[in-house]
């Protein structure tokens, strides 16, 4: 195994560490803020989701420009 492959291993592993954290505390965060807002409520929720999926698109981009400009040493 390479250092860019365990690299990209370890990143994946804490990403979806710090997320199935946050799916463990979602239903007890999403009923106290229920007794606020339900509307609240459901934009932690939406923006939980979306940050899902902006981590791995900002993790793809940073990738693909390190690809760019080549090894460096």
């Amino acid at each position: 195994m390479n250092k860019s492959d365990r690299n990209s291993a370890l990143a994946a592993a804490a990403i979806l560490a710090f997320v199935g954290l946050g799916f463990f505390v979602m239903p007890p965060l999403m009923i106290q803020l229920s007794e606020i807002s339900t509307w609240l409520a459901y934009g932690v929720a939406i923006v939980f989701v979306l940050a899902f999926f902006a981590i791995f698109w900002l993790r793809a981009r940073q990738q693909r420009r390190n690809e760019r400009s080549g090894p460096s040493r």
